[in-house]
């Protein structure tokens, strides 16, 4: 019992009476309980007992008739919300049109920060668009002289369109009497070649798959570039699953030499995301997903990733992937040349390209460029040295093929030589390759 100025307040099990002594009464504070709410305080001392009697049993009443209540609505709500969530996960299906590819893909419920739930969305999004390359040569046993097809490389590769289109790099399909697939359901198919670009490594094959199966990696945009944007590289390096990597531009504009033809490859973008074996012919994409380059190559004395790793751009793969589809050959122009090494030219204190054979089939050679030859005493005459082609100085064979890779065939530009001690200039008509003809 707690007194106060002037009521006086006792508690019974889950009721509460106030006695106001100014007003001589008792209140009951649980009112849908009792039947008077306000009682004279000269009621007999018995009366309180029963009220709170009657109003305990008209409680449980209501409180067993909630529960039942309760219990019925409860059961009531979690039928209509499975109902519920069938229908509204049919409905997202049927209206989002899901990918196939994307059925494998299960998100986790795990919290992570706003940059890797991006990195996550990107991988899951773009793995249906790499595959597996399985490269397998012809060999004979020597013993039973039964031939076998043995796996002698793999690699990864991309789908570029809804047709079957493949992009990889050539020297992960050469030398193949087979090629397999894998997609990245597991799915495997024959491969068949398209067409290949030996000087700028890349080639295309196609399997025969329905296109629902398909899915095209989104093409982005090499030339505006920066250095320091990430960048993602997906592959199988070593024949496993699905990997990622991630980096950043370490530089622009690099040259490498095809590993095919030892030809410059121009405006190499260069990477610190690990390429390891296996990851050649992959994408090289952006934060955004888009595909920037196909990686192709590392500098590395041990052949592992040692954070130089190059990527072709894929402003230079778009031109070479479309002649392929639609030729199955790429049609670049040459002059018809055979050239000295570059120290030679740097110990004749010149600057150029020195032109050792012109064959007179030849566009420099119907042209009139001079061949280096030897005189009937044995002594060595030197042919035209190249110094510059319309008007762009050359100083080595990079900076004649860079040229070149600018014209195309059928173009007539101008040739300026050293010849013996004068300067000529030459109009020279250009051809595509006599095996490309």
């Amino acid at each position: 019992m707690q007194e106060m100025a002037a009521t006086t307040t006792i508690a019974y099990s889950s009721f509460c009476f106030t006695r106001n002594q100014t007003k001589n009464t008792i209140t009951c504070n649980r009112n849908t309980s009792c039947n008077n709410n306000i009682i004279p305080f000269k009621t007999r001392a018995n009366r309180i007992p029963k009220i709170i009697r009657e109003s305990q049993s008209s409680f449980f009443s209501i409180k067993q008739d909630s529960t039942s209540c309760k219990s019925s609505i409860a059961s009531t709500l979690g039928s209509l919300f499975v109902v519920c969530t069938s229908l509204a996960l049919s409905f997202s299906l049927v209206v989002a049109d899901v990918h196939p590819a994307l059925a494998f893909v299960v998100s986790t419920p795990r919290k992570l920060q706003t940059d890797e739930l991006a990195t996550v969305r990107l991988f899951q999004e773009n793995t249906p668009s790499v595959v597996y390359i399985t490269n397998l040569a012809t060999k004979q046993d020597a013993f039973t002289l039964d031939v076998l097809e043995v796996p002698q490389g793999s690699g990864s590769g991309f789908i570029w369109d809804t047709e079957g289109h493949i992009v990889t790099n050539y020297h992960v399909i050469r030398g193949a009497s087979d090629l397999r697939v894998t997609l990245a359901d597991q799915s495997t198919y024959e491969a068949k070649v398209v067409g290949y670009d030996q000087d700028k490594d890349v080639a295309v094959l196609r399997i025969d798959v329905p296109k629902d199966k398909l899915r095209p990696v989104p093409i982005g945009v090499s030339a505006d570039l920066l250095v320091g944007q990430k960048v993602f590289a997906i592959g199988n390096p070593f024949g496993l699953d699905h990997t990622l990597t991630t980096g950043v531009i370490s530089g622009l504009r690099r040259e490498i030499s095809s590993a095919a033809t030892g030809r410059p490859i121009q405006d190499v973008i260069q990477t610190d995301a690990a390429i390891n074996p296996g990851n050649s012919g992959g994408p090289l994409l952006d934060s955004s997903g888009n595909l920037i380059g196909i990686n192709t190559a590392i500098y590395s004395p041990s052949g592992a990733s040692s954070g130089v790793g190059f990527s072709i751009p894929v402003d230079t793969v778009g031109g070479i992937v479309d002649q392929l589809v639609k030729y199955g050959k790429v049609t670049r122009p040459i002059l018809g040349i055979k050239f000295a090494p570059d120290q030679s030219v740097e110990q004749l204190g010149v600057s150029g390209v020195l032109v050792l054979d012109a064959p007179p089939e030849g566009p420099a050679g119907k042209a009139g460029l001079l061949s280096t030859k030897r005189d009937a005493y044995g002594r060595l005459i030197l042919g035209d040295i190249i110094t510059s082609v319309n008007g762009k100085k050359v100083s080595n064979g990079s900076d004649l093929y860079r040229i070149l890779d600018t014209c195309k065939v059928g173009d007539k530009v101008t040739v300026e030589v050293l010849r013996g001690d004068h300067q000529e200039k030459i109009p020279v008509i250009l051809e595509p390759k006599p095996d490309e003809s």
